[in-house]
């Protein structure tokens, strides 16, 4: 009784967690922001191929620059979409019209974020509206929506009289909001900018962003992220969703840093970002189950877990592997619980001491989509090393599972022996 009171109240709590406005806002936000960051991704990697026969085609004819275009407008002002997004997503989640919200925080975003001259003319650099913009944006859009919401609710609106258009009214609703919320932000930017450091953008980018990044980017964050994603499933919790505000707010401008530096020509800075959970932490689906998929297909003996390993190991190559979580099941088999949470340790670990020694490249950095299956995501990551690498987990990962598998397949014989007896 104490085990499920204690299973209920994590259950519970981590459902809070991942049902929260503000941190579902969050993830909910930077994930409608995903098409940007596919596209910019595909235009870094494709200019940035280092191939050298390639290189020379495409600088040699002009195309290089326009290979660029896209990441420039996509990756280099993934801040710019992320702040609409998360204050879309936020007002929506008070049951209030999104749109506006987004724009007001928008404008808000643009309040704050320093210009520059250049040759007597004011010009917004692409510096802080790119990974570096991504907290104040996080930030910004919040607060803007959250406002925009307590606004509207007090009934500090506009209102037209009947018969006016729904555009037109819903047009001016926003209005007086926008001018309280802007003006708000423009009194914040004039305060920053009398502070040795000129910008929020650069307060938050020094002391929040940088040593967020720099500790969720580490080995031992690492390690915490991957036992708290499988702990909370060998509990019947989904861990993804519990941690997905955490992980695309601080994973993801690491992998966007790759990028940008891909995009011109520098060393990548990080080893860790949402590409390395993709092809390491979640190969096959959480746990690193790929490799399981792959032994119950082909080594099974009992009927039942080969032919549930055929018809899992499809999806598990793209990275969908709920019919193994919950119909083996792993959820609170105490057989499969060992397998589970050290699997995806054992190949998060290696390759990660492989990038760090420089035995092997560090991925581009690219959030691809959830579903994008492995290998083909490998090579996009990487090239043929990281491909092989990751062939040689998920062959590491099938090792890990075998042992505790064998013991529940064995069962799983002895059962079926012993059904057929009865029925002859």
């Amino acid at each position: 009784m104490a085990i499920a009171d204690f299973q209920q109240k994590l259950q519970s709590g981590a459902g809070k967690i991942s049902s929260n406005k503000y941190l579902k806002s969050v993830s909910d936000g930077l994930m409608s922001a995903l098409p940007a960051l596919i596209i910019g991704a595909f235009s870094t990697l494709l200019s940035g191929m280092a191939i050298e026969p390639y290189q020379d085609f495409i600088t040699n004819t002009g195309l290089k620059p326009i290979l660029d275009l896209p990441s420039q407008y996509t990756i280099d002002m993934i801040a710019l979409y992320a702040v609409f997004f998360i204050a879309y997503r936020l007002a929506t989640a008070f049951d209030k019209d999104g749109a506006p919200a987004g724009l007001i925080a928008l404008m808000s975003f643009f309040v704050l974020t320093p210009t520059a001259l250049l040759d007597e003319s004011a010009v917004l650099p692409f510096q802080f509206l790119g990974a570096q913009g991504l907290f104040v944006a996080i930030i910004v859009g919040l607060i803007s929506a959250r406002l925009y919401v307590l606004i509207v609710d007090k009934g500090i609106t506009i209102k037209m009289p009947d018969g006016v258009p729904p555009t037109v009214s819903k047009t001016f609703a926003g209005l007086v909001p926008g001018i309280l919320i802007v003006v708000l932000f423009t009194i914040i930017s004039a305060i920053f900018d009398a502070t040795t450091y000129g910008s929020m953008h650069q307060v938050v980018y020094s002391f929040i962003q940088t040593p967020l990044q720099n500790l969720g980017g580490g080995f031992w964050s690492l390690i915490a992220m991957i036992l708290v994603i499988h702990v909370l499933w060998l509990l019947g919790i989904h861990g993804m969703l519990v941690v997905l505000p955490i992980y695309l707010s601080i994973w993801m401008p690491l992998g966007v840093e790759n990028l940008d530096a891909l995009a011109a020509g520098e060393e990548l800075p990080n080893i860790v970002n949402t590409g390395f959970a993709q092809l390491f932490i979640l190969l096959g689906g959480s746990g690193a189950t790929l490799g399981l998929a792959i032994i119950m297909t082909f080594m099974a003996k009992s009927k039942r877990y080969k032919t549930l390993g055929r018809l899992s190991l499809p999806g598990s190559i793209f990275g969908i592997n709920e019919p193994l979580i919950f119909g083996l099941p792993i959820v609170l088999n105490p057989y499969l619980a060992i397998p589970f949470v050290l699997a995806p340790l054992v190949v998060s670990i290696i390759p990660y001491f492989l990038m760090a020694s420089g035995l092997v490249t560090k991925l581009a950095g690219a959030h691809l989509p959830l579903g994008t299956p492995a290998f083909f995501n490998a090579i996009i990551q990487g090239g043929f090393s990281i491909l092989v690498l990751q062939i040689l987990m998920i062959i590491l990962s099938g090792i890990i599972y075998y042992p505790f598998f064998r013991i529940i397949d064995k069962q799983a014989v002895k059962e079926e022996e012993s059904a057929q007896e009865s029925l002859e």
